[in-house]
């Protein structure tokens, strides 16, 4: 309460000067504002975000967590890299988490499970239909990780959400190479899943997220193998 006038001033909740920085870093570094290996200097980011550096470590630490930000050995941060070397090998555990929590989902849910994962399932197709993509991005994983989540399995649950996390500037990849407007082939199958889980068929679950995870990973490996190099005359 200020003392002079007698008004109430609002105060800053505990941990929400974190929260404003972790999410302002986090967009920026998803929506690739922030390249891969661009360095993170704490005193020009409070000087930006007029606040003290202790919110800043704090949300770094968080970031840290999600792969999105690196402590160098010299103690400075920098933005996480894109391991494309070792991409194949994402792509993998991310199809196999697709399926196998997909395949769950439909033997273990329940009409909690479906009411939520619907609930994200709009979220997405309003952020899509806004061309909203780190809307998008953020309410896909929010989907995906309800889905596993109705699978019940603790274990597939953690390496997916991780998974999820870790890949999502590489669907902002995705997205921009579609220019925020994917098509209907690429986006109805989450519809699909859901119905497939509402029915409790395995199989269907199964087949459909193999070819969801497919379009996906087809559409970023056509994406990074393509040839930009322009034919300039000397």
């Amino acid at each position: 309460m200020n003392k002079n006038s007698g008004t109430a001033i609002p105060e800053r909740k505990r941990g929400e000067g974190v929260k404003f920085v972790y999410e302002i870093l986090r967009d920026e570094i998803i929506d690739l504002v922030l390249p891969p290996g661009s360095p993170i200097d704490e005193i020009q980011l409070a000087e930006r975000l007029s606040m003290s550096r202790t919110p800043i470590r704090e949300a770094l630490v968080r970031l840290a967590g999600e792969g999105l930000v690196t402590t160098l050995p010299n103690r400075s941060t920098v933005v996480s890299n894109i391991d494309f070397i070792n991409m194949h090998n994402f792509f993998d555990a991310l199809t196999l988490m697709y399926r196998v929590t997909t395949r769950l989902a439909a033997e273990n849910r329940t009409e909690g499970d479906l009411k939520i994962i619907r609930t994200h399932l709009a979220a997405f197709d309003k952020a899509l239909a806004e061309r909203d993509a780190l809307g998008m991005i953020a309410t896909n994983r929010n989907f995906h990780a309800a889905i596993a989540e109705a699978g019940r399995n603790p274990y597939y649950i953690g390496l997916f959400n991780r998974l999820l996390d870790e890949g999502r500037r590489i669907l902002r990849l995705y997205y921009s190479s579609y220019d925020d407007a994917p098509p209907a082939t690429d986006t109805d199958g989450h519809e699909g899943m859901v119905r497939a889980i509402e029915a409790q068929d395995v199989d269907e679950a199964d087949r459909l997220a193999t070819v969801h995870a497919d379009l996906i990973v087809g559409q970023i490996r056509s994406l990074l193998a393509k040839d930009r190099r322009q034919n300039i005359a000397l």
